[in-house]
Formats: C-alpha cells, structure tokens, sequence
C-alpha cells in the first residue's frame, strides 16, 4: 500500500461539513504538484466524502419512511413535522455538497483539479485537504469574499 494514499481511520462527525479523517498528504521534497499520488489521494478523499453523504441520505429515507406515523396528539405531530422539516435542510445541503463532490470528481478527470479556475495557480494541498472542493485560491476566495462585503453593506 502506498504510504501517500489515505489511511482508513475514525470519522468525523458532522458529514455535511466534514468527511472522514484521513493521513495528511507529504510530499516528497520537488514533488510535482497534482502528480498521480497527489490525484490518487483527493480522488479517494471525495469518492469516501460522496459514499458517506450518500449513506447519509439513504438512511434519512429509511428513517422518514419509519417514521410515517400519524400521531393524533398534535403536539407529538408538531414535534415530528419540526424535526423532519430540520431532516431534509440538511440533507438539502448535502445534496448540493454532493453536486460539489462530483464536479470536483470530474476536474480531476479533465486535469483541473487543484488549479485555480480565477486565475490558474496551484490551490495547494493544504488547502485541499481542508476543502477537498475548493475551486479558487486563497487570494481569489479572500476577493470574492470582500466584493459580496461590499456589495451586502451598499
């Protein structure tokens, strides 16, 4: 096993934010940046981030269908339409994170992954690594952030 893959280890809570733990990536002294083991390790960190979102959803499913009970106290009804409505934001967002996964899934296929799409400098592992999904660099994400500043304070 390549020591530069993910390991298996414990998980994260919080799916929807988070993902599964894994060894942070070293590279090797002039290591070419986005070479195969560097694809190799985010490819696995978004294909196991996607499985468990996708786990995730298929358990919230199976919950609701469980939990289709007509309670005719109305305080127990109120009680589970409030934690259903709570239910299916979350899965809305992990929806949307799943959309995020694929689409970095395939700028790995086209060779983009890693790169800024902005301006076209290295994201960074690092970087990566926080936010498997992230499209900008850092001095790109920082701009657009302080032009949606401007543009909510006008």
């Amino acid at each position: 096993m390549d020591e530069n893959m993910p390991q298996p280890t414990k998980k994260v809570p919080g799916a929807a934010q988070q993902f599964t733990a894994f060894t942070p990536y070293e590279p090797a002294p002039s290591e070419e940046y986005m070479n195969p083991t560097q694809i190799a390790h985010f490819r696995q960190i978004l294909e196991d981030w996607r499985n468990e979102l996708m786990a995730e959803v298929d358990r919230t499913v199976q919950h609701m269908q469980m939990e289709n009970v007509n309670y005719s106290d109305p305080n127990d009804r109120a009680s589970l339409e409030t934690d259903m409505g709570l239910e299916l934001r979350a899965r809305d967002r992990e929806r949307k994170l799943i959309r995020k996964i694929t689409q970095a899934l395939d700028r790995i296929k086209t060779g983009e992954y890693g790169y800024c799409e902005s301006c076209g400098v290295e994201i960074g592992l690092r970087r990566l690594e926080a936010r498997p999904t992230a499209t900008l660099c850092i001095d790109c994400k920082t701009l657009e952030e302080k032009r949606e500043k401007q543009m909510a304070q006008e």
